[in-house]
């Protein structure tokens, strides 16, 4: 059963691993790991499918040694070459039972050909529609849409007949990935394709990365990053351009999203970005936090006298004294203002209160940090 994803559509809850080719397989190998454990981890029953390859048996041999040693329970290859060999059912009996499958770069045009529209090619799909992981690296990831990039020129420019479309497995509808993005400069014939169906998002993954979608959500796994083109509502010209000129496509919203973002695919905009810490770890910034906060009050105060706070607090009391509301009519008040003082206040010649001068032996010092004048008023 499909997942409806605002115009993109997925068929099934399993996840999907579109990987953009030259994942590493030396080092870290996260994207491979990843798939790994989305297949199952110590359970996993992988297939690798490398009829896209020209290598045949050594490109298995290599990802059964990869996913063997990062932790799958079984790796068997399965290799159709044509579409008798896609409708027997001696090819299609591993898929029944495995937990991840795995297409192999190579001749995307070769292995559309091959598998779309056959039983084996409906085995993945029913594969995926149970939970089974799919993955596929280059021409692999490519075949994952219902409409795959057969082959096109590099460039920034979207033209006019850049590129050409083949079918695809149908796993993501609505949408069209492209691999190798960056380092081959396929911006120009992925924005080709949204300007001439902008129904469709463009999903570009750069290699030793992984479109990761599970669900409504789509998670950039690896060293590089995922571009996404939302033409939904694009002006173009691309209806009446011809040959191979430039194709106008303005409002198109992109989106580059490196390792750790997740973006939703429904309402397509970003969900997050960055590593999403432990709930645990959270706690413990936050605790960090408080505690350098207290130091700093702690080191601000150090080496200001006590006399200083003291003398301040003395002086707010005089202010909070001053400020107390005048008695009531008719209440006797003994006068603290010299006669003569009152009437220069009278005459609008106020002068300033002298200022009761400090206790003998008093101690009174400011931080340099104290911004008052040493006027000596309160």
């Amino acid at each position: 059963m499909s997942e409806q994803q605002g115009g993109v559509t997925t068929s099934g809850p399993g996840a999907l691993f579109a990987i953009g080719g030259a994942e590493d397989k030396l080092k870290k190998r996260m994207v491979l790991q990843e798939f790994v454990e989305a297949a199952g981890g110590p359970k996993a029953r992988i297939v690798v499918v490398p009829t896209a390859s020209a290598l045949g048996p050594d490109v298995v041999d290599v990802y059964s040694a990869l996913f063997a040693a990062l932790g799958a329970a079984s790796v068997v290859g399965v290799r159709p070459e044509n579409r008798e060999d896609a409708d027997d059912p001696a090819f299609i009996e591993p898929l029944e039972q495995a937990t991840g499958i795995f297409m192999t770069g190579g001749n995307q045009l070769k292995l559309s050909g091959v598998v779309t529209g056959t039983a084996f090619g409906r085995a993945v799909t029913e594969a995926h529609a149970r939970g089974a992981a799919v993955g596929g690296t280059s021409a692999g990831a490519s075949i994952l849409a219902e409409h795959m990039i057969a082959f096109g020129r590099s460039g920034a420019t979207p033209r006019q007949r850049m590129s050409q479309l083949a079918g695809g497995l149908g796993l993501v509808q609505g949408a069209i990935v492209d691999q190798h993005f960056a380092q081959r400069n396929r911006y120009g014939r992925l924005l080709s394709l949204v300007a001439q169906s902008p129904g469709l998002l463009g999903i570009g993954v750069d290699e030793d990365t992984a479109a990761v979608v599970r669900g409504s959500h789509l998670e950039v796994v690896g060293r590089g990053a995922v571009t996404i083109f939302d033409g939904s509502r694009i002006t173009s010209n691309a209806h009446y351009a011809s040959r191979s000129e430039a194709i106008l496509a303005s409002g198109v919203v992109l989106h580059v999203l490196p390792a750790s973002s997740t973006f939703d695919l429904k309402a397509r905009v970003l969900l997050s970005f960055g590593p999403q810490p432990p709930a645990e770890e959270i706690a413990s910034i936050e605790a960090a936090e408080a505690d350098l906060r207290k130091l700093a009050k702690e080191i601000a105060a150090e080496g200001v006298s006590p006399a200083y706070y003291a003398e301040r607090k003395r002086r707010a009391g005089r202010r909070t004294a001053k400020s107390e509301p005048t008695p009531a009519k008719g209440a006797a008040v003994k006068s603290a203002v010299p006669a003569k003082k009152a009437r220069s206040s009278a005459a609008g010649q106020s002068r300033p209160e002298a200022t009761e001068p400090l206790s003998a032996g008093a101690e009174f010092s400011r931080p340099d940090s104290d911004p008052r004048p040493d006027s000596g008023t309160a």
